[in-house]
């Protein structure tokens, strides 16, 4: 057929790219096939309209967050690169096909910088060292690039020396920050981050909105994509001057932020329980001019339905962007009490998608329309949107 396909020296090893020898409009085929398959009884139960894919143009570099494992090598080595697929066995990698230019160049730098200086790297057998992670972040508008290094306590051997190396190989960081993890866990990051040199955030662009991004931060991974992601949830909820939305799962506010500048007059109320998020999301509505009419709140979204329903709030939208386990049963029926006009779900996992539609649907609501969006090329993952409505 012509084809293009994309070769990787470590596809194989990594696993990662598990479809990279797959040409890339098959990849889009059978992503919609498997959107199609989960929800064809609700499409043709619903008349539902079911959008063609969006797929990138060009499929690669798109990763704009990248991150790498530590561990001892021999001879005062450090080892990074990827763990090979379902193992903690390090494979290292110079260069990443998917991932945005200098991300993996600032990971090995790390790497590279520790051995100088003879910074140990994290043994997690014996749970000894310190150099556990990097985890860099590198914008897709903007020339920035947060480094977040990971380390098994807090003191940072010669940390000054450190710095000045990094520097020196990577100059193009922007801002270096500390997160401690002494956990005995597989989780990257702990629960404390300081800022080690220059900003301890970054900055990135979504649909003309500009927000701050933290080494906590939820961003999405391929922000290219993210826009025609967030752009179907937006179009989809027909927004007009003087509707209230609320922004369930809100994080830094990256979606209500967006549906306000898009839509002026709609008052966007966010949702979130963590408050170092909601600090952030604050943050990010006042430097996008929308203060006024993006506001957030500290707290479970369930309940804060619930007492919005009491007090005789309403909301004639509700956007919801859940973690890969989808929504619960219990925020799914505040939503249907709250009984916005219209919903917009977008999901990492449209199996937990179309299990929480299902829900939705019981409590009144017909799907309007369903669109794939492709955030994650050469691997089986696909995002959705779906569209839904009270009559």
């Amino acid at each position: 057929m012509g084809y293009r396909t994309y070769t990787c020296p470590i596809a194989k090893s990594c696993g990662g790219c598990e479809w990279l020898a797959v040409p890339y409009p098959i990849q889009l085929k059978r992503k919609q096939a498997a959107v199609e398959a989960l929800f064809a009884d609700v499409v043709s139960a619903d008349h539902a309209r079911l959008l063609p894919i969006v797929g990138m143009a060009e499929p690669v570099a798109y990763r704009h967050k990248a991150a790498t494992p530590f561990a001892p090598g021999t001879h005062g080595r450090i080892r990074s690169g990827f763990y090979a697929s379902g193992t903690h066995r390090i494979v290292p990698c110079a260069r990443c096909l998917v991932e945005a230019p200098l991300c993996r160049e600032t990971l090995n730098a790390v790497a590279r910088a520790a051995e100088d200086l003879n910074v140990p790297a994290y043994d997690e057998d014996a749970g000894k060292g310190l150099l556990r992670h990097a985890i860099v972040r590198a914008g897709w508008k903007t020339d920035d690039l947060l480094l977040t290094i990971v380390t098994n306590g807090q003191a940072l051997r010669h940390a000054e020396s450190f710095l000045k190396a990094l520097a020196g190989l990577a100059p193009h960081v922007t801002g270096i920050v500390q997160n401690v993890n002494q956990r005995r866990t597989n989780a990257m990051l702990g629960p404390e981050s300081s800022p080690l040199s220059g900003p301890g955030t970054m900055h990135d662009q979504l649909l003309g909105c500009t927000f701050e991004i933290g080494p906590t931060s939820f961003y999405q991974t391929n922000p290219e994509q993210t826009e025609p992601l967030y752009r179907a949830a937006i179009d989809g909820l027909r927004l007009e001057p003087g509707m209230r939305l609320l922004d369930a799962y809100c994080g830094i506010g990256s979606i209500g932020i967006c549906a306000a500048r898009a839509t002026p007059g709609v008052e966007v109320v966010g949702v979130e329980k963590g408050r170092d998020a909601v600090a952030c999301a604050r943050r990010n509505a006042e430097a996008n001019g929308l203060a006024g009419r993006a506001r957030f709140v500290a707290a479970d979204a369930t309940a804060y339905m619930r007492d919005a329903k009491k007090a005789g709030a309403g909301y004639d939208a509700v956007v919801l962007d859940p973690p890969r386990t989808g929504s619960t049963v219990t925020f799914l029926d505040g939503v249907c009490s709250l009984a916005p006009a219209r919903v917009a779900y977008v999901s990492c996992n449209p199996e937990t998608q179309a299990r929480d539609v299902a829900l939705l649907r019981r409590g009144g609501y017909v799907l309007d329309s369903l669109q794939a969006v492709d955030l994650f090329p050469h691997t089986r993952h696909v995002e959705s949107v779906a569209i839904l409505s009270r009559p």
